[in-house]
């Protein structure tokens, strides 16, 4: 789940909260060309936005709260965030598994590179028929691009979704024993920026994961260890967990993508963080020390 409450960009990192401010652009010469961040208040899109403003590079902010607004939903705001724009960090909400996604990505794609956008770099996500199908249109707009296929985001835990039940000292899930190499943001974002800036990326998949698989059991006891506290791991079936996201007014179909978990399909590790980095990516419980120091579970 990647990121993601507005523009979390790719659930399966149920991707990314935005926060309510109106953010504009950033940094860099008038006169150079802008990259778009869509998504660039999440929790890779800001990792993207602060690496491309700390090497002075222009930087503009796609989300509803930005200014000029961008919104996944109303095609009218497209236009005018593309206006300047030479490159696109391009995360969707809520997340390319949900229908109408690939279509959505292949019409903003396609008026980004019509308006001079010549190099897209797209969130996606492992294992997911509707990310590869959006993959697959992006790539036909004939602008230069970059893949950067995600398992679940180890923020997750510390910035969006699964934070409220550490803090509350017990994740309930529908993942039984399966394991996800949990991929930290920060080398995603590594990734993403590398891929923006950098001629050799073009053309380019990298699926990036951590270096370990873990399963549920195992990311409880790695928070308990940082964070000093109890924190347990709860299975229950996927029905149950369905109805609770009803009951809290979030989307059923929240549910489903732990079929990307549960099944198997991405119960392996990928070497994308190597490929474009040449190091290892972060561990699970490094992640895990450093977020407990910077008090994301302090009480």
């Amino acid at each position: 789940m990647t990121e993601n409450s507005e523009n979390n960009e790719n659930t399966a990192n149920i991707q990314d909260g935005s926060t309510p401010d109106a953010p504009r652009e950033t940094g860099g010469p008038a006169t150079a060309p802008v990259t778009l961040v869509i998504g660039g208040t999440g929790k890779t899109g800001r990792r993207v936005a602060a690496r491309l403003t700390a090497r002075g590079l222009p930087v503009r902010i796609g989300s509803r709260g930005a200014l000029p607004r961008f919104d996944w939903e109303d095609p009218s705001s497209w236009e005018a965030v593309l206006e300047g724009v030479g490159a696109v960090y391009l995360t969707y909400y809520p997340d390319l598994a949900f229908p109408g996604a690939a279509e959505a990505v292949e019409a903003f794609s396609a008026l980004a590179a019509a308006r001079g956008a010549r190099r897209l770099v797209l969130l996606s996500g492992r294992g997911e028929e509707g990310a590869l199908a959006a993959e697959e249109r992006m790539k036909a707009t004939g602008a230069d691009w970059t893949v950067v296929r995600a398992s679940w985001f180890a923020q997750n835990f510390s910035e969006g979704f699964f934070l409220e039940s550490v803090l509350a000292g017990e994740i309930v899930l529908p993942t039984g024993s399966a394991v996800e190499p949990f991929v930290d943001a920060e080398d995603i974002a590594d990734v993403v920026v590398a891929a923006l800036t950098d001629q050799r990326h073009v053309g380019r998949t990298y699926e990036v994961s951590g270096p370990r698989l873990l399963s549920f059991h195992d990311v409880a006891a790695a928070l308990s260890a940082a964070t000093g506290r109890p924190v347990g791991y709860a299975p229950v079936g996927k029905e149950e967990y369905r109805a609770g996201l009803v009951a809290g007014g979030l989307p059923p179909e929240f549910a489903d993508l732990f079929d990307l978990i549960t099944d198997g399909r991405n119960a392996h590790l990928a070497s994308g963080v190597q490929e474009a980095l040449g190091r290892a990516p972060r561990d699970f419980a490094e992640y895990a020390r450093k977020t407990a120091a910077a008090g994301a579970w302090d009480l």
